[in-house]
């Protein structure tokens, strides 16, 4: 019965301490993500609606 409580006490501050963690990294700025909206503008739209309306008309013929 004491390794149960022992397993519950542990396995909740070990939460804590990844919660913690994760709360640091994320007001620190870690998950912040400044150059996807750089290379967004080099992705060519129209290719990718091509390669759509390939794979739609390949389902429509099946």
């Amino acid at each position: 019965m004491d390794v149960i409580i022992i397993m519950i006490l542990s396995s909740i501050s070990l939460g804590v301490f990844f919660l913690i963690f994760f709360l640091f990294s994320l007001y620190s700025g870690q998950f912040d993500d400044y150059d996807s909206y750089g290379v967004r503008i080099l992705i060519d739209d129209n290719l990718n609606d091509e390669v759509n309306n390939k794979i739609t008309n390949n389902e429509v013929k099946s």
